[in-house]
C-alpha cells in the first residue's frame, strides 16, 4: 500500500516531562492514586464497589484457579486499558515495582492465551463453542485491539517484546479467520476498535498485513446481505444480550451503509468515534482519498451538529448513542465519558492528517471538560455519564433519569471508562507537541520540558505556565545548535486577542495562517518567548436549532466550560438568570477544588418565598438579585449531591 511522505509525529512520551498545572496534576494521579486504585478494582479488593474479577478471569483462563467466569463479556478489555496506562507511565515515570507488576499480567495473559493464538478468557472459559459465532455482541475483536494497544505502548516503554508477541500471534489467527478469500468470514467487530489497533501494529512493525486487515474491517462493514442478521440465524437466532434485534440494529453498529457512504454520526458513539479514529489513521497511511473525504464529513457532522459544548457525544441513553442533529438535552444526556475520550482520539488524527487549529480545538474542548469531569478530584470515583443538568430528587425519581448517577460512582460492572480516562492522561504528554521535517506544532499549552531532533539536531524545549487558569504561556529554547525550523505556535478558536514577546520584544506584524497557527521561521538556539492569550469570560450561545438551549446562555473561559452548583448558588438553579450586563469577573481559588479559577457574577433568581399564586397564577414572578459563582464543569460533584446546570436564562 502506498504510504503518505512527511506524516505528522508526536514527540516521543519519554521525552516529554509534565511539570506542574492541571495536566501534571491530573497525569500526577494517575500514577500515585488512579493505577494502584484500578488493580485493586480488577482484583476485586474495593469494599462496597462492583466486582471485577478481570484478573481471576485470566487465572482461571490459564488454569492457575478454578471458578466461573464473571463479569461482562468485554472484562478482558480492562485489564488491557490498565496495562497500556502502566506502559504510558513507565515511558514517563520508570517504576520498577510497577514494571514486575505489569509483567506479572502479562505473564498471566500470556498463560492463558490458546496454542493457536485465540485470546478472550470469556469464550475460553465460559462458551469455547462459540468462538466468532457472535460479533455482533460479543467484542472478541475489540478485547484485542485493547490488548493490540497495550502491546504497542508497553514495547515503545519498556523495549519488552512479549505482550507483543502474544498480540500478534492472535492477529495472525484473526487474519486466518476473516478477509474476502471464499474460506474466511466475511465479519468485522460489532465494536469497532480494533481497526485503530493495527494501525498501531502496523506502524511498529511495519507489516502491511495489519494494514490489509484493519482495511478489510473497514470496509466490510455495512456490505449486504447484513452479516450479524446472518450469524444471528446460524445462532437459531439466540441472542447474548436478550433485548438484541439485528434489524434495528443497522444503524446502532454503523452499518447501515458502507462506510465510505456515511455522511452523519449515528448509533452508539463509542463504537462511531473509534471507527472514525480508525477511518482517519487509514487515510492517512494509505493516502486513501476516499476515506479521507469519508473522515472529514464524518468529523463536520460529530462536531458541528452533534456535540455537546463539553465535548460529550451521545445525547439518549438507549443504545448510549447519537439521535439527530442539533438533539442535545441537558438533564438526559448520556455523553459517556470513553465518547469524550474518543473524540480526542479523533481529533488528534484528523489534526495529524491537516494541521488545522480546530482539530486540536475540539480535542481540548473534549479534554478539560467532557473527559475530566468522568474521575473525581481523589481519583477513587468515577461517571459514565456526564450531564449538563442535574437536579437529584427529579433524577432518583423518573425512569428516564434513571442513567443519571447523581455522584460518582467507585466502580462498574461495566467498567470501560475509568481505566479509559486514566490511559489518556497517562498519555496526555504525547499530545503536547508534534513535529515534522522542519516545523514544530505546540497544540497544548501546559508547564513541561521537552527534548526532541529537529534537522538532526538536539532541542531543549521548556514550557512554563499556569494555563488554563492564567494567560501567560512562556517558552525557552536552550539547544546546543541554532536551529532553523518552523514554530507553529496554535491560537485557540476562542481566543481573540494574543500578544506575543521574543526576547523581550514585542513583534507586532504577527498574523495567524490559514491553520489557526501563528507561524515563526528563524534560527531557533538560546531564546525565550512569551505567548499571552488573553481569556476574558465569554457567554457563549448554542445554535437556535438546539431547542434545549433557546433563551440561554453558557459561560466559558479559555477553554473551560463552566457550571453552577447548589453549594454555591442555593437550591432551583433553574430559576437564575443572568443579569442584562453581568459583571463577569474571574479569580483563582487556590484553596478550591485543588485550585481553580471561578467566575463570580451578578444575577436574578426568581422570588418562590413570596410566591402567592398556588401552582399557577396571573401573578408574574419578582426577580431578586443575587450574586452568582461557577466552577469548572469537570470539577462538579466533588463538594457533595446537589444541583447543577451549564446553561443559564438570559434574563
Amino acid at each position: 500500500m502506498e504510504k503518505n511522505q512527511n506524516k505528522l509525529q508526536d514527540i516521543n512520551l519519554k521525552n516529554v516531562k509534565l511539570n506542574s498545572g492541571l495536566l501534571a496534576d491530573k497525569n500526577k494521579l494517575v500514577r500515585e492514586v488512579v493505577i494502584p486504585y484500578q488493580w485493586q478494582a480488577l482484583n476485586d479488593e474495593l469494599s462496597d464497589a462492583e466486582p471485577s474479577h478481570a484478573i481471576e478471569n485470566f487465572k482461571i483462563a490459564a488454569g492457575k484457579s478454578q471458578g466461573e467466569f464473571h463479569g461482562m463479556v468485554f472484562q478482558d478489555s480492562d485489564v488491557a486499558k490498565w496495562l497500556e496506562a502502566v506502559a504510558y507511565q513507565l515511558a514517563s515515570n520508570p517504576d520498577p515495582e510497577l514494571e514486575k507488576r505489569a509483567d506479572e499480567v502479562i505473564d498471566l495473559v500470556g498463560e492463558a492465551q490458546l496454542e493457536d493464538g485465540y485470546l478472550n478468557t470469556y469464550f475460553i472459559v465460559k462458551e469455547p463453542k462459540m468462538k466468532w459465532k457472535n460479533l455482533a455482541e460479543c467484542h472478541e475483536l475489540y478485547c484485542s485491539g485493547h490488548f493490540i494497544e497495550a502491546a504497542v505502548a508497553y514495547y515503545q516503554a519498556t523495549g519488552k517484546d512479549k505482550l507483543l508477541e502474544i498480540m500478534e500471534k492472535n492477529v495472525d489467527l484473526i487474519a486466518s479467520k476473516f478477509g474476502p478469500e471464499a474460506d474466511k468470514l466475511k465479519g468485522y467487530p460489532g465494536h469497532q476498535e480494533i481497526e485503530l489497533a493495527l494501525v498501531k501494529l502496523f506502524k511498529l512493525t511495519g507489516k502491511n498485513k495489519y494494514l490489509t486487515l484493519a482495511k478489510y474491517f473497514i470496509d466490510q462493514r455495512g456490505q449486504e446481505p447484513f452479516y450479524f442478521d446472518q450469524e444471528w440465524q446460524a445462532r437459531n437466532e439466540k441472542n447474548h444480550w436478550p433485548d438484541f434485534n439485528s434489524n434495528t440494529a443497522r444503524e446502532y453498529y454503523q452499518a447501515h451503509l458502507p462506510v465510505r457512504k456515511q455522511d452523519k454520526a449515528v448509533g452508539h458513539a463509542v463504537r462511531a468515534l473509534y471507527m472514525y479514529s480508525g477511518i482517519a489513521d487509514l487515510a492517512l497511511e494509505t493516502a486513501d482519498e476516499s476515506l479521507l473525504k469519508t473522515a472529514y464529513r464524518l468529523w463536520e457532522n460529530t462536531t458541528q451538529k452533534q456535540m455537546y459544548i463539553t465535548g460529550g457525544l451521545g445525547s439518549t441513553v438507549h443504545g448510549e448513542a447519537f439521535t439527530i442533529d442539533y438533539d442535545l438535552p441537558n438533564d438526559t444526556a448520556y455523553t459517556e465519558t470513553c465518547a469524550a475520550v474518543a473524540l480526542i482520539f479523533f481529533a488528534d488524527r484528523m489534526h495529524k492528517i491537516d494541521q488545522k487549529s480546530e482539530y486540536i480545538d475540539v480535542l481540548e474542548r473534549a479534554l478539560y471538560n467532557g473527559a475530566l469531569s468522568g474521575m473525581s478530584a481523589d481519583g477513587k470515583r468515577f461517571f459514565y455519564v456526564n450531564p449538563l443538568e442535574v437536579k437529584p430528587e427529579v433524577d432518583q425519581a423518573r425512569k428516564d433519569h434513571q442513567h443519571v448517577k447523581i455522584t460518582r460512582q467507585k466502580w462498574f460492572g461495566c467498567a470501560c471508562c475509568p481505566p479509559n480516562l486514566a490511559r489518556l492522561l497517562a498519555s496526555i504528554g504525547s499530545y503536547i507537541y508534534s513535529k515534522k521535517s522542519a516545523s514544530l506544532y505546540v497544540n497544548l499549552y501546559t508547564a513541561n520540558q521537552a527534548e526532541f531532533e529537529m534537522k538532526g539536531e538536539k532541542i531543549k524545549l521548556v514550557q512554563q505556565t499556569n494555563y488554563p487558569w492564567t494567560e501567560r504561556i512562556s517558552l525557552e529554547f536552550a539547544n546546543p545548535k541554532a536551529v532553523e525550523f518552523e514554530l507553529n505556535l496554535r491560537i485557540p478558536g476562542w481566543c481573540k486577542e494574543f500578544n506575543l514577546k521574543i526576547d523581550n520584544q514585542t513583534i507586532s506584524d504577527t498574523q495567524i495562517n490559514e491553520k489557526g497557527y501563528l507561524s515563526l521561521k528563524k534560527e531557533w538556539g538560546q531564546q525565550k518567548i512569551e505567548l499571552v492569550l488573553k481569556m476574558p469570560v465569554e457567554k457563549i450561545y448554542a445554535n437556535p436549532a438546539v431547542k434545549e438551549d433557546i433563551n440561554k446562555v453558557a459561560l466559558q473561559r479559555g477553554p473551560i466550560v463552566y457550571a453552577l452548583e447548589e453549594i454555591d448558588n442555593g437550591k432551583n438553579l433553574a430559576a437564575i438568570s443572568l443579569a442584562d450586563s453581568p459583571e463577569l469577573k474571574s479569580k483563582f481559588d487556590q484553596d478550591l477544588l485543588d485550585g481553580v479559577a471561578v467566575i463570580e457574577s451578578n444575577a436574578l433568581k426568581l422570588d418562590q418565598i413570596d410566591w402567592q399564586g398556588g401552582l399557577y397564577s396571573v401573578q408574574k414572578p419578582v426577580k431578586q438579585p443575587i450574586k452568582i459563582k461557577a466552577i469548572p464543569y469537570y470539577a462538579w460533584n466533588n463538594r457533595g449531591i446537589g444541583e447543577m446546570t451549564v446553561w443559564l436564562n438570559q434574563n
